[in-house]
């Protein structure tokens, strides 16, 4: 797919988001989509491209950072039930309680019993969510060990890009399998009829933001609904004064380019 058509097919899709933006925020909606993958799958190029044409008020995006002392303490859900939407609002989970069942087991950061008692409780869960009325979407992105290798080493060559590779992205490379047996056991007990599992095939960003975007949009029952007509208002006359001549004088930033 060439760039032309390609973001010609993105706008398309983002007026379509503006359009669901506008039916979750009228009828209090309330959705949270899960964002999982393999590192340099794409997940944060795919949440952006979804949030980066409507309002971070309705689309807001969470990327948790590793638990705090307290917070280890805390129920596993705690922290992640905080983040989960009030009416009118998306959530989007870059990475999401879905940590335990993967790079908290495959790092040791977690037991095997810990993860199993994550997987015993995680259906319940979401079935606790989805009855509760939330509408609940959990994306896998998935890259070949080829394409991953390719981008590892993009982020390498790339000085503005060498930010995105850390020494956790580097074991996981190397524990690429561990990562795939995770991954399946994860399917096999959380891939349910009331909270399923979509897998997003990334080799190609372009492709695979298209077609998560697209699914996104198709799974949802929103409705088109009629907007206002917007129009600007003439400006008023009242205080009029010279108010461009204020600013002569001011410290500006030097104009160098």
């Amino acid at each position: 797919m060439d760039k032309k058509e390609y973001e010609a097919s993105l706008y398309a899709l983002q007026i379509e988001l503006n359009e669901l933006q506008r039916w979750v925020t009228e009828t209090g909606a309330r959705v949270v989509v899960i964002f999982e993958g393999r590192d340099a799958a794409g997940k944060g190029g795919t949440i952006r491209r979804i949030s980066e044409s409507v309002s971070p008020r309705v689309f807001r995006t969470v990327a948790l950072p590793k638990p705090s002392d307290r917070q280890k303490t805390q129920w596993y859900f705690q922290r992640y039930v905080e983040q989960l939407p009030a009416a009118g609002e998306v959530v989007l989970f870059d990475r999401s309680w879905y940590n335990r069942a993967g790079v908290e087991v495959v790092m040791g950061f977690c037991t095997e019993e810990e993860r199993e008692q994550f997987l015993r409780v995680v259906p319940g869960f979401e079935r606790t969510l989805v009855d509760d009325g939330i509408i609940l979407i959990k994306y896998w992105l998935e890259v070949s060990s080829k394409e991953q290798q390719e981008r590892f080493e993009k982020r390498i060559a790339e000085p503005t890009k060498q930010w995105k590779l850390s020494p956790m992205d580097l074991e996981a490379r190397r524990r690429w399998y561990e990562y795939s047996l995770a991954r399946d056991r994860m399917f096999d007990v959380t891939d349910t009829a009331h909270a399923p599992w979509y897998v997003v095939k990334a080799n190609d960003k372009k492709e695979a933001r298209l077609n998560c975007i697209s699914h996104l949009l198709s799974v949802i029952p929103y409705e088109d609904l009629d907007g206002e007509t917007v129009e600007l208002p003439k400006r008023s006359k009242e205080h009029k004064y010279d108010d461009e001549a204020t600013m002569r004088g001011r410290r500006y930033v030097p104009k160098r380019y």
